[in-house]
């Protein structure tokens, strides 16, 4: 039996879910099928191509796009839309397919219009860009606004904000046009410029705004400024006040990043998570974790961002307990638990001194990172599990996976609490010829604490002096610690005299090389460094640490009194000084 027409309510029905389905493929590929079954695509085939292509690339479903697109009628293939359509889904992730698609559009003979240059114009590098600008030149599409803005983006993409702003002046300008110019000058750090363009601006709209106030809040010593173009926004949105939060967090300014957020009359999990990660960055991961639990409490749902936070705090404090309950958490509530959280995680999870549960999540992730990798050796280093440590470098090197300087420099630190010598200085001298990575002054200083712990002290102090850099402080202080350790008194002066030529005796130096004296029974010596420092007023750092008991944090601060448990503490420790001295 011939199919009659399909009713035209079921049509508009279905037109009316096409234009609706743009945000999921599940929904587009619905209707496709729906098109396909009730015979609404074989009756007006070229319209609808064109709707369900359109749905299609809306949605990210690429093979089933290019799939409706190789089976377009003759009439639909000879207009530019569907070529657009194709080029515009391609562009941002697969650029090459979409320069293969405007190739292609050329060798059909098809014209391109003033949406086409925008499309492909995304997906070039400079190379490719120069002719289609003189293409679209050629065509007497450079005086479509559309095209223009397009060209002018794509100039400063590529850094030409020179040529960038020669299109900017030669012609109509919207508000897009002034945007993208003014972005343009902030990408290539020109922001002076992007500050005289902004202040030209007759209308400027909240991107306006958060472009200059993310400027400038990245820009060091530039945040003050931004504070004072965000007051003088006449309105503000979310993301005005999350870049302001966000540059006062990157210059370690939390005290206003925490009264800004306070004050926002609305937020997201974006606000959230740039105080939280602002707090942990500036080695405040008590606050993180009490802003953390929180947001929690008033339902925010987090994100990567702020779960790394969270576990990275519990792993400055030590805060095991938190941490397996972060870890629950995360799992249970199917918070994205990609590589950079697990990672994250088994970094905390080491840091706590749970080497078990960091080598069980390390051993079920199918991908890592190089972060991973780097993370896990230096977790085993310092768990004094050296050897381990060694192998996972092998096993790292041997599986092909991406290796960077931080790899070397883990696995040399590692052999360096293992007392692995020949294992670090093998490694060592296989970066440049092997590994392909150089040397850099970390990894002499990696080199030189390698040595200096085994007694090597001559070797030590001859890899500082032979360098290809200049030495750093840390190199010599890396080498005066050795010196006490081996009771070498005439190195150790060496090496206080490069510090002090390098300006960078402070008072640990002096009280390093004073013990040194005294364990050698050097005492004018002493008294000596004594005098240095009363005359230099140096006076030595107070020392502190923290630990978890019961899921709190406790501080302790040496010659400290406030803690509340404090003659519980120190009747403790004196009896522990009683049983070792009787040992």
């Amino acid at each position: 039996m011939a199919m009659s027409s399909p009713p035209p309510v079921a049509l508009s029905i279905l037109l009316s879910r096409l234009r609706g389905c743009s945000s999921t493929a599940c929904h587009a590929l619905q209707c496709h099928a729906l098109l396909l079954t009730s015979g609404h695509l074989a009756a007006s085939p070229l319209r609808l191509s064109n709707l369900l292509l359109l749905a299609l690339a809306s949605a990210s479903a690429a093979s089933h796009a290019e799939a409706v697109f190789a089976r377009l009628p003759v009439p639909a293939s000879r207009h530019p839309f569907p070529w657009n359509t194709l080029i515009r889904l391609h562009a941002p992730a697969s650029p090459r397919k979409a320069l293969a698609y405007f190739a292609r559009m050329r060798r059909a003979a098809v014209d391109p219009d003033a949406y086409t240059f925008p499309a492909v114009l995304k997906a070039c590098g400079c190379g490719v860009g120069l002719p289609l600008h003189a293409e679209a030149v050629r065509r007497g599409l450079d005086r479509d606004l559309f095209t223009r803005n397009a060209l002018l983006s794509f100039y400063c993409r590529i850094g030409d904000c020179r040529s960038g702003r020669k299109v900017f002046d030669d012609g109509a300008r919207d508000l897009v046009s002034w945007n993208s110019m003014v972005t343009g000058y902030v990408g290539c750090g020109e922001v002076e410029l992007a500050q005289e363009l902004f202040d030209e601006m007759s209308h400027r709209d909240a991107f306006s705004w958060a472009t200059m106030i993310d400027a400038y809040g990245k820009q060091a010593g530039g945040v003050d400024r931004a504070r004072q173009l965000f007051d003088q926004m006449p309105d503000r949105d979310l993301v005005c006040w999350n870049s302001m939060i966000d540059g006062y967090a990157r210059q370690g300014r939390m005290v206003e990043a925490r009264a800004l957020f306070d004050e926002m009359p609305e937020r997201n999990v974006i606000s959230w998570s740039i105080v939280v990660d602002g707090y942990v960055r500036c080695g405040e991961p008590s606050e993180a974790l009490d802003l953390f639990q929180r947001m929690l409490r008033c339902g925010i749902r987090p994100d990567r961002v702020a779960a790394v936070g969270a576990v990275t705090a519990c792993a400055q404090l030590g805060a095991l307990e938190q941490g397996r309950w972060l870890h629950s958490y995360l799992e249970k509530k199917k918070v994205l638990f990609d590589v950079v959280v697990k990672t994250a995680l088994i970094d905390m999870y080491m840091k706590c001194g749970r080497l078990d549960l960091a080598i069980l999540i390390f051993e079920s992730m199918p991908e890592k990172s190089v972060v991973t990798w780097n993370v896990m050796i230096v977790g085993l280093g310092t768990h004094s599990c050296g050897r381990d440590a060694v192998k996972l470098f092998y096993k790292m090197e041997s599986e092909g996976a991406p290796m960077d300087d931080l790899s070397v420099l883990a696995v040399l630190t590692a052999c360096t609490h293992a007392g692995l010598i020949s294992e670090g200085l093998t490694i060592f001298h296989r970066m440049s010829k092997d590994l392909g990575i150089n040397p850099k002054v970390e990894h002499y200083g990696a080199l030189v604490d390698l040595l200096g712990r085994a007694g090597h002290l001559d070797q030590a102090r001859h890899a500082i002096e032979t360098m290809p850099m200049e030495p750093t402080p840390e190199l010599w202080g890396s080498l005066l610690a050795a010196c006490r350790s081996h009771r070498c008194v005439e190195l150790a002066e060496l090496s206080v005299e490069r510090l002090a030529s390098l300006g960078a005796d402070d008072s640990g130096v002096y009280v390093l090389l004073s013990n040194i004296y005294a364990d050698e029974g050097m005492w004018e010596g002493v008294m000596k460094i004594r005098r240095l420092m009363n005359a230099e007023g140096m006076k030595k750092d107070t020392g502190r640490s923290v630990i978890e008991v019961d899921g709190q944090i406790n501080e302790f601060v040496n010659g400290g009194s406030s803690h509340p448990h404090k003659d519980e503490i120190y009747f403790m420790l004196w009896n522990l000084a009683n049983m070792v001295a009787s040992t």
